[in-house]
């Protein structure tokens, strides 16, 4: 996201004639199966959050796939070398912080991890990428602009929620696993201030807070973070769409333009990574929570 967003941010504005408000707009909208009638509306469909969120699923899945069929008990190559330093550090973690059987919880982290770092990274491609695409192949909406098409599953809440409600899933899960029906029903009646039936409202109140809170700040965070990236991208690339000429005041802002979007990827690189990383861990930790009691 440097110079090549340059002329891919100047083209629709001057091509088209938008603001930059509308640019912006546009940009921030999903493709999706209708407009979305007031703040929530669960009919509807953003295509391009699935198409991208199931693509590097996928490529997460070849990776780890390829990964464990190249092992080699010699020295290891880069790529076996650079997926076990991954694999050992999301272990490490799993075993400092769920106490129980890690079968199947450390591959999911592993697998979460990669996934969202995946998604995440999409953030680098220019901001105008596929709208150049689509103009090239003559692709436009009813208006006559490029197709609505975000290309950052995370920067979008309804994909960073589900992936909450999966680790919700997974949170109750163990919960009736490890602590059984009754267990789990106590707990939730009986924790944290005691088992008095006078205290069974607050408590159950309370334990149902937790388990909201702990889902909707799992999304929000990941949310948050990665459509405020996706906006700056965004700003930065528009001071690159000023250019009109050889002037001190185009050369000035493309310099801007060009410095700033290159500092932006750099720091972009570790929200990237650390957001991936804080998402596995609060997986990790939400679990491990499972399989311990008040």
């Amino acid at each position: 996201m440097t110079t090549e967003n340059v002329a891919g941010a100047a083209q629709p504005a001057s091509e088209h004639g938008i603001t930059t408000g509308e640019y912006i707009t546009h940009h921030l909208h999903h493709n999706a199966s209708h407009l979305q009638n007031g703040p929530i509306d669960f009919s509807v469909i953003h295509y391009d959050t699935i198409l991208w969120s199931v693509l590097l699923a996928a490529i997460t899945s070849i990776i780890l796939i390829a990964a464990a069929r190249r092992v080699t008990t010699g020295v290891p190559g880069r790529f076996q070398g650079f997926v076990e330093m991954i694999v050992e550090m999301v272990e490490d973690q799993s075993k400092a912080i769920v106490h129980g059987n890690r079968g199947f919880i450390a591959p999911l982290a592993l697998t979460v991890f990669l996934w969202v770092v995946l998604m995440n990274s999409m953030d680098f491609l220019p901001v105008d990428l596929f709208a150049t695409i689509f103009r090239a192949l003559g692709i436009h909406n009813a208006e006559g602009h490029e197709p609505f098409f975000r290309v950052v599953p995370t920067a979008d809440l309804n994909g960073t929620m589900v992936m909450s409600l999966v680790v919700l899933f997974f949170m109750l899960y163990y919960n009736i696993k490890i602590k059984g029906v009754g267990g789990f029903v106590h707990e939730l009646f009986c924790a944290p201030f005691g088992a008095h039936p006078a205290l069974w409202p607050a408590n159950f109140g309370l334990n149902l807070i937790e388990f909201a809170a702990k889902t909707v700040s799992l999304a929000m965070r990941l949310f948050g973070n990665m459509f405020a990236g996706e906006l700056i991208f965004l700003l930065i690339a528009l001071l690159g769409a000023q250019w009109v000429g050889f002037t001190t005041q185009s050369v000035l802002l493309s310099g801007l333009h060009i410095f700033a979007g290159s500092i932006w990827a750099v720091f972009h690189i570790l929200i990237v990574l650390l957001q991936a990383f804080i998402f596995m861990m609060l997986t990790l930790v939400y679990l491990g929570q499972a399989h311990e009691g008040h």
